[in-house]
């Protein structure tokens, strides 16, 4: 139990890292063909990926798992409140997106209970 909020969020950012960087067009309706959108979106993957891999280094290794889940509370946590500013200023955003907010806050509370309950330094 103490490790599924990581299980839980490598599990879907890698995917989602890979669809941003490698079909936006297949998985988010991205069709913008520019060389600098696709940069930035080769980036979000990139980051997406490194935070999920370093999420997995906490499951196995259990001296990083307080710093991974801390990683995984401040990166659902920024998603939601990048969204939440995207929505505010461009208008409701894709149902995947919505969904998106709900599971990235829901991902990020479930892991300040977890560092409530397992940290040596209490949240």
């Amino acid at each position: 139990m103490k490790n599924l909020h990581l299980i839980i969020g490598s599990s879907i950012v890698i995917p989602a890292g890979l669809c941003y960087g490698l079909a936006p067009d297949w998985a988010f309706g991205i069709t913008d063909t520019s060389p600098t959108l696709h940069s930035v979106l080769k980036a979000v993957m990139g980051l997406y990926v490194a935070f999920a891999l370093f999420w997995i280094v906490g499951i196995v290794k259990s001296n990083y798992w307080e710093p991974a889940t801390w990683s995984s509370l401040l990166f659902m946590w920024g998603l939601v409140f990048g969204r939440i500013v995207a929505w505010i200023l461009m208008g409701m955003p894709a149902p995947i997106f919505v969904l998106g907010i709900v599971g990235e806050f829901v991902l990020g509370l479930y892991a300040a209970l977890q560092l409530r309950t397992y940290s040596s330094s209490k949240l």
